[in-house]
């Protein structure tokens, strides 16, 4: 596999999703996919939605190993021959080992690549990248004729490469099987969701998220309920908040929001320089989107939906007291939208980090009732 800090589909410290070997809490999707295979009726092109970090690039290669290791059902077996019930396929299978080696003709994976000239990757797909299929499909059929194709993701193509692909979906090559793994369907034109046959992940609860932590090496002990809270449903986000001190991060931005209207001012700063140092963009991107769950849910108390799990210590009774009714929920919910906007048209132009956090927190502090 390539290096983590230029492989787009993995998320860093984690195994990549080819190497998992577990997919947790999605069983349901699974059942789904294996149903089709069975019935002999399997879709040309399947798209993989869900919220990110829930499993679909681990349920896509899960999917593609087991296509390419099963031989089709065969309608006329007259001796009853069981039909798969797992996507399993065992490690020592000689497909299995191609694609852990990156070796599998017959698959082929999609995603950003790295722009030659900066050596940095694209922020998105482009048509070279979805044109690049077409001398896969050409290539001799091996292993029974079956290829796959994995697009990660599907909603990152430019709209040149969405039109590329689109056209291979009105006439998709024989023997193919595409999974377009998808973080926001809106994004994809409407014509490439009709011709695709959807499989819905859904978040994971807090056992599945301990047990998908845990095969990926790390351990959230006391804090798994909080990173469950924190990361809804995604195992992906949770192991980023483990790997950023994001929980702490979390549990500083409360702490300041229960000193509001009467903002405590250097610790305010030294959140913001903390976040703002040199070579920290992930941890200040972190930050906002912390500020803006931590806004959610306060705003989601005032409207009578407190957090039923504190996250951070006092987070209720802080919140209670900063929205206890729907007018203080609506003037969260609206400061919370321009404060944020503001900071990402800031940060876009490139305006002081720490000058934007303190900005930021400012704002807030100006919406927060009186003690």
């Amino acid at each position: 596999m390539a290096d983590e800090t230029q492989d787009p589909t993995r998320v860093p410290g984690a195994p990549h999703p080819s190497e998992t070997p577990r997919l947790m809490g999605q069983d349901a999707a699974q059942t789904t996919f294996l149903d089709a295979f069975n019935s002999g009726r399997l879709h040309h092109a399947w798209l993989i939605t869900g919220p990110r970090g829930v499993g679909k690039a681990t349920l896509a290669w899960r999917i593609a190993r087991f296509l390419l290791c099963t031989p089709d059902p065969d309608p006329n077996d007259m001796f009853g021959a069981p039909v798969p019930s797992s996507l399993d396929v065992s490690d020592e299978h000689p497909v299995a080992r191609r694609i852990a080696a990156g070796a599998e003709p017959g698959l082929k994976s999609v995603h950003r690549t790295e722009n030659d000239k900066t050596k940095r990757l694209r922020d998105q797909i482009t048509i070279e990248d979805i044109r690049a299929l077409g001398s896969f499909f050409q290539l001799s059929a091996t292993d029974g004729g079956r290829r796959v194709v994995i697009i990660d993701a599907a909603d990152e193509m430019n709209v040149n490469a969405a039109n590329a692909l689109l056209k291979m979906l009105e006439e998709p090559p024989a023997r193919t099987t595409l999974l377009l793994i998808c973080h926001q369907p809106s994004r994809l034109l409407p014509t490439i969701r009709s011709r695709c046959r959807t499989l819905r992940l859904s978040p994971l609860d807090a056992p599945d998220m301990a047990a998908a932590m845990a095969q990926a090496g790390v351990d959230p002990g006391p804090d798994g309920a909080a990173l469950a809270e924190l990361g809804a449903g995604s195992v992906g986000e949770a192991m980023r908040l483990t790997l950023l001190d994001g929980l702490r991060i979390y549990q500083e931005i409360v702490s300041l929001l229960g000193t509001m209207p009467n903002l405590d001012r250097a610790r305010a700063l030294a959140l913001a320089e903390a976040a703002a140092q040199r070579g920290s963009d992930q941890k200040l991107d972190l930050l906002y989107t912390l500020m803006d769950v931590a806004l959610a849910r306060l705003a989601r108390t005032g409207a009578g939906h407190p957090p039923t799990v504190n996250a951070a210590p006092n987070e209720a009774e802080i919140f209670q007291r900063l929205a206890h009714d729907t007018r203080q929920a609506q003037a969260w919910a609206s400061t919370a939208q321009t404060a944020l906007s503001r900071a990402r048209h800031g940060r876009a132009v490139n305006l002081d980090p720490a000058a934007l956090v303190l900005d930021t927190l400012f704002k807030l502090s100006e919406t927060a009732p009186a003690r």
